[in-house]
């Protein structure tokens, strides 16, 4: 029997936990946002609710303080702004990952598929080491392509990426991301 991969946090021991509908609560969603049939998931307003924000990274970090992890990695742009904050409560360095010719050192960069489509991520050389234990962050998760890639970066530098954790997960993602082989762990899925 395989493995499941996809970890919902209310599924899996926060059952019931009002952090997690608060958390939910606080996400504007935007419809028809970039384009038609889109719904937005903005996570600004879930920053403007110091407390729902506050129980968003607490869970991050009492789920992560204990897993021996040296890296949190956080995917631009949104990434960042959960990253630093779980990174500094465990113990932990925050590296940012990057869209191209956004970092000012020597970088490496791993190419990926989006459904209309390419992207890239830029790690800075020398951010990461050999052997380090890795955490990736992201707000969102639909399809799985971005934090494939950010897998891939960390491990041709020969991080072990412990698990990717996302604060949205798209319903459609369960059972379908095929993230490496690696765990995900997400907090809320998408309001309508």
């Amino acid at each position: 029997m395989e493995k499941k991969r996809e970890m919902f946090a209310g599924e899996n021991g926060l059952q019931g936990d009002p952090r997690l509908k608060a958390i939910s609560e606080a996400i504007r969603v935007v419809p028809h946002f970039p384009k038609p049939g889109i719904m937005f998931q903005d996570i600004t307003t879930l920053l403007l609710d110091h407390k729902a924000f506050k129980d968003t990274v607490d869970i991050f970090v009492d789920r992560y303080r204990d897993m021996g992890i040296s890296v949190v990695a956080g995917v631009e742009a949104r990434g960042f702004m959960f990253g630093p904050s779980i990174a500094l409560a465990i113990g932990a360095k925050f590296v940012p990952l990057r869209k191209p010719k956004k970092l000012p050192g020597e970088v490496i960069s791993e190419a990926y598929v989006l459904e209309y489509g390419t992207d890239c991520l830029e790690m800075h050389v020398g951010a990461v080491q050999r052997g380090e234990r890795a955490l990736v962050i992201d707000d969102l998760i639909a399809t799985g392509g971005t934090l494939c890639a950010a897998i891939k970066l960390l491990e041709r530098v020969g991080a072990e990426v412990v698990e990717c954790a996302c604060v949205i997960g798209l319903p459609e993602a369960k059972g379908q991301c095929r993230l490496n082989g690696k765990p995900l762990y997400i907090l809320v899925e998408p309001r309508k």
